[in-house]
């Protein structure tokens, strides 16, 4: 991405709220990273790290001094999930444009106010969705526009980890917004429905396969599409106990199907300390096992099918392209990737597969068709 053309533009000033795992491995590095963002201030009690870690960036334990600044452009917010939305409503009330981690809050009608809010008042309202410039997904979506799976009839997305001790920290802990639904539920609905729109119907199942978990650490929902999908199903898994772990994604189409194991080094050189920066990615992003399709063929001499494999597209990976769009989105540039259906649709998903797993049923979000 060509970033010549910015320098002439004032850059915007940008406050972090929060500098735990979200705030300091994800969010400081991607906005310093990108050209036209100006990280100006981080709200934190953890003042040492910031100043180790951002010297010459305003720390703040005081989120007031955040709302009651004339040249903060956007806020961030990178806290426990139930502060998302008084945050986000203060942030907005200040005047300021607002990106949440993920998810956007804890309930349906708390995303509804601020996106209502959000409208009202002319500003933007949207939720950090790194994983749609996962290499993966875009290799994969690459694959879907080609047309070489044919007419997708079933769809797996994992997520899985093997952690089998349960860490010390809010996410572990029975309180609103935590448990493994909503911690990685959030990037799989995002990206599934990114792909293929909102289902027809969705079916989870919730559990706590770790000694002393509190909250959910497994989970697995079925997205049921409806005709206009062929009744494609879509599942979406994630565990904290799989040491063996199976492919990324397994796509299945009437022509072939499209696999891939693990992703890309981004995540990994974050939590490493790696600071990328848009104009010289040179190896960011990149992923050592590309995805394949398999096609059956006949081939002559052969009496059955025979499975021919090839690597699918690669494409790095590459998160900063996240908050280069919101950059160029607030500059009025480029349409906002995340836009407030997309942020209002992934908030039901997520909510209405919560009301499924306690009721133990398939919960309709679309009408089927007459």
């Amino acid at each position: 991405m060509n970033t010549t053309d910015l320098p002439h533009l004032p850059a915007l000033q940008v406050a972090l709220i929060g500098y735990g795992g979200a705030g300091r491995i994800f969010h400081a590095p991607l906005i310093t990273g990108v050209p036209g963002l100006q990280l100006q201030c981080i709200v934190t009690r953890q003042t040492q790290a910031v100043a180790q870690d951002w010297p010459g960036v305003r720390c703040t334990a005081h989120v007031t001094e955040v709302w009651t600044d004339p040249a903060i452009d956007l806020v961030v917010i990178a806290t426990p999930n139930d502060s998302h939305f008084e945050l986000a409503h203060a942030a907005l009330n200040a005047g300021k444009h607002v990106l949440v981690d993920k998810p956007s809050t804890v309930t349906l009608a708390e995303t509804d106010t601020l996106l209502t809010l959000a409208r009202r008042l002319g500003k933007v309202f949207t939720v950090f969705q790194n994983r749609r410039f996962d290499s993966d997904f875009l290799a994969l979506q690459q694959v879907l526009a080609s047309g070489q799976l044919g007419r997708v009839v079933q769809v797996e997305s994992h997520f899985d980890r093997y952690r089998p001790q349960v860490p010390s920290r809010w996410r572990e802990q029975d309180q609103p917004g935590s448990g493994l639904w909503m911690d990685l539920g959030p990037h799989l609905v995002d990206q599934a429905l990114a792909l293929w729109g909102l289902p027809q119907a969705i079916q989870l199942d919730l559990a706590c396969v770790r000694d002393g978990a509190q909250v959910n650490d497994w989970f697995h929902a079925v997205l049921r599409y409806d005709k206009a999908h062929s009744g494609m199903r879509v599942i979406l898994h994630a565990s904290t106990l799989v040491a063996a772990l199976g492919p990324r994604w397994a796509v299945h189409g009437t022509r072939g199907s499209f696999t891939k194991y693990g992703l890309d080094g981004q995540e990994d050189a974050l939590k490493a300390g790696g600071r990328p920066h848009l104009d010289d990615l040179k190896a960011w992003g990149d992923d050592a096992q590309p995805g394949e399709i398999v096609h059956m063929a006949s081939l002559a001499g052969v009496a059955a099918p025979v499975a021919v494999r090839q690597h699918a597209p690669h494409a790095a990976g590459n998160y900063l392209a996240y908050y280069a769009n919101v950059r160029d989105h607030l500059r009025g540039q480029a349409d906002l990737l995340v836009p407030p259906a997309q942020v209002r649709a992934v908030m039901r998903v997520l909510e209405l597969g919560a009301y499924s797993a306690k009721d133990g049923c398939s919960v309709a979000l679309v009408s089927a068709p007459a």
